[in-house]
């Protein structure tokens, strides 16, 4: 979240701005943007594939200038049109309200509700131009602007050099809420050597956490995988498959 600290000297009647954290207090091209301005349009897309919920900037709610902004860590869908602006070389190196470092060359953005990181696809709608780009800051905090892009977001879309345009942003892929993820029960066997040895082989397959849930009144020992993104359970369910394995019961 990017953050500007004013201090009113009175009665002196002077102000000063410090801009925090930022060693530079005004914002302007990244230092390399001549050199990668090409670079940036052989840039390969984002692939919008929900992710984690961020432990970081997801507050319900936060306070900037004194005003309250609320996230809605629940949303699945969302439109909005309005004004985009870019940021560059003042943030760029510095952490992102997620807690991830802002690379002023990567497809990224900023937004005041949407939950983080989430996936939009933004238009422009001067141009026509759409690019998807991963909301992992907080911002812009004008009322007249509705998302802050990576100054490589906004070369793409064509308005890198006015600033600003009208733009349309659409949810692609929202985080995934830990309701989201599911658990598979491959096996309930009564020896438990057998159970470490099935958890022990799976393990090596995949990357979900194998663990075992003994069930002490039937003498079972239940052999589970997960948690399991929703991406990712046709995977699991194939390499299931594949080493001669049932495709697995989905737990509620």
């Amino acid at each position: 979240m990017r953050t500007l600290v004013c201090f009113i000297l009175i009665p002196m009647l002077l102000s000063a701005c410090s801009t925090s954290r930022y060693h530079m207090a005004r914002d302007t091209l990244p230092e390399k943007a001549a050199l990668y301005r090409s670079k940036i349009q052989s840039l390969p897309p984002v692939q919008a594939v929900s992710e984690p919920l961020s432990p970081r900037g997801n507050a319900d709610q936060y306070e900037v200038w004194g005003k309250t902004y609320y996230v809605d860590k629940y949303i699945k869908d969302y439109s909005a049109e309005g004004i985009a602006s870019w940021y560059g070389q003042k943030f760029h190196g510095y952490e992102t309200s997620n807690g991830e470092v802002f690379d002023v060359y990567q497809f990224s953005a900023a937004h005041k509700s949407l939950p983080l990181p989430s996936f939009v696809q933004v238009t422009n709608l001067e141009n026509g131009k759409s690019l998807i780009v991963r909301v992992n800051d907080r911002g812009p905090f004008h009322d007249d602007r509705l998302i802050d892009l990576s100054y490589a977001a906004a070369v793409r879309l064509g308005f890198d050099k006015r600033g600003t345009a009208k733009v349309k942003v659409d949810l692609v892929a929202p985080p995934l809420l830990p309701e989201d993820y599911q658990h598979l029960q491959v096996a309930a066997l009564s020896k438990k050597d057998r159970a470490l040895d099935l958890q022990s082989h799976l393990s090596a397959l995949l990357k979900e956490p194998v663990y075992i849930d003994a069930d002490e009144q039937k003498g079972l020992h239940k052999v589970r995988i997960g948690p399991i993104a929703p991406h990712r359970l046709a995977s699991v369910q194939e390499v299931l498959h594949k080493n001669a394995l049932f495709n697995g019961i989905i737990l509620d």
